[in-house]
């Protein structure tokens, strides 16, 4: 079994460098063809079986795009959806505090989102179930950049200081073997 893990497409948040949690953007222009291109490189792949997505509007358009060109299904699932960044939400990657509080793992973020562990529960839950549920299936999951960092942890230690500092650009895939 593989779990692939991807995030959506470019947004005009993403492209202004501020931070998207839970606002329900669409994708932008440079992100439809980013989507079309995972879509691409997904068909080379030739193994995904189905498509657990977020929720949100980025990652079912992403995920959709994907679906089409390689006759995939679309499982939705709520845990999916991008971390809830509270006060944080709409402003600037640099303002103060927020790159410090993504490690304050008990602290809800920017004081009314949602802790990293709080994230980590629903993440590692979705995880667990698509390896019970999918055993022996090859599964993209398309969400978003806090989550992908989260799943990342799932497979592989970090320290706090690779945790702060790892990313994943848009639509890059990443592959985890179980």
């Amino acid at each position: 079994m593989k779990i692939y893990s991807t995030r959506h497409g470019q947004t005009d948040y993403n492209k202004q460098e501020i931070i998207l949690g839970t606002t329900d953007l669409p994708l932008n222009e440079t992100g439809r063809a980013q989507a079309l291109e995972l879509a691409e490189n997904v068909e080379k792949l030739g193994d995904v079986d189905i498509i657990i997505a977020s929720p949100m509007k980025r990652a079912q358009t992403t995920a959709k795009a994907v679906a089409e060109r390689c006759g995939l299904d679309i499982v939705t699932d709520e845990r999916l959806r991008e971390w809830d960044y509270g006060e944080f939400e709409g402003k600037s990657r640099f303002t103060d505090g927020f790159a410090e509080n993504k490690t304050e793992f008990g602290v809800r973020m920017g004081r009314n989102g949602e802790s990293l562990m709080q994230l980590a529960h629903r993440v590692y839950s979705v995880l667990d179930d698509i390896r019970r549920d999918y055993s022996g299936k090859n599964v993209l999951v398309v969400c978003h950049g806090g989550v992908c960092r989260v799943i990342e942890t799932y497979f592989h230690d970090m320290t706090v200081k690779e945790f702060s500092g790892w990313f994943m650009d848009n639509c890059q895939i990443i592959e985890y073997q179980i």
